[in-house]
């Protein structure tokens, strides 16, 4: 079957490079095959640190009048799976979906993928990634979808706060320093995330609700300090609101006792 071959040169070629998936095109159907319902993390972005493996679960509905045979997903970062960049990873198994029957058209499938820093994940592939997926079905017919699902791939975000003087007489004058950093997928370690918006927010004592005092930028450290009037006693935090490539982190807040 020729689908069944195009399927072994991609997850082969997948296997040896990422750069080497044959030409593909855009979206192929044949039959009354379909691939719906993608789920990938669960809806939620997968989040990377900057030297553990994370692993990534894709699930999907294939049908068919005449049942499932086969379906497979990979995960990638371009263009298109054929002109991948840096990320483009096969199921971390065998390269097939599992797939179990729902009934005699029906069946959920799926895939598990590892994620890992200078393994598939390079700093400049953070953002947005695709699922390539195929469905072949047992009378011969077949669908692949290029961009099946879009989700976020990011750099997990470590924030901090410290606010002194503590304590402080009501009406001084607070300094309130911290910073944001984001995994490195190329050095193993955490670096300063420059030049981005976080906002100051304060917490009154007894409360449960942070309200923004004000909006800062980090430096080219990633560092944060600004200043702010001590009125009643509470808790200081930064808060960024996140960014295609980095989730939204909030600091532990800081107490600060107005005397």
């Amino acid at each position: 079957m020729r689908i069944r071959a195009t399927v072994a040169a991609v997850s082969g070629a997948l296997a040896l490079s990422a750069l080497a998936v044959p030409a593909a095109h855009a979206d192929e159907v044949e039959g009354d095959t379909k691939i719906s319902n993608v789920v990938v993390n669960g809806g939620k972005p997968v989040v990377v640190t900057a030297t553990g493996a994370k692993k990534v679960t894709v699930t999907f509905t294939a049908t068919d009048d005449s049942g499932i045979d086969f379906a497979q997903a990979v995960l990638y970062h371009g263009a298109s799976v054929a002109k991948s960049d840096s990320g483009a990873v096969a199921n971390s198994s065998d390269g097939s979906a599992k797939c179990t029957k729902v009934n005699a058209t029906t069946f959920n499938c799926t895939s598990t993928f590892t994620l890992k820093p200078m393994d598939n994940l390079i700093n400049s592939v953070a953002g947005t990634w695709k699922v390539w997926a195929i469905a072949a079905a047992k009378d011969g017919d077949y669908v692949m979808k290029e961009n099946a699902k879009s989700f976020k791939v990011q750099r997990l975000s470590k924030l901090t706060a410290d606010a002194a003087p503590e304590p402080v007489k009501k009406g001084k004058t607070l300094t309130v320093t911290g910073k944001l950093t984001r995994a490195n997928w190329e050095s193993g370690k955490y670096a300063g995330y420059t030049a981005q918006s976080v906002k100051l927010q304060f917490r009154k004592k007894g409360s449960s609700t942070y309200t923004t005092l004000k909006t800062v930028k980090t430096d080219s450290k990633g560092n944060l300090k600004t200043t702010t009037k001590a009125t009643v006693d509470g808790y200081y935090r930064y808060s960024f609101a996140g960014s295609s490539t980095t989730p939204a982190v909030n600091a532990a807040g800081d107490f600060v006792d107005v005397k």
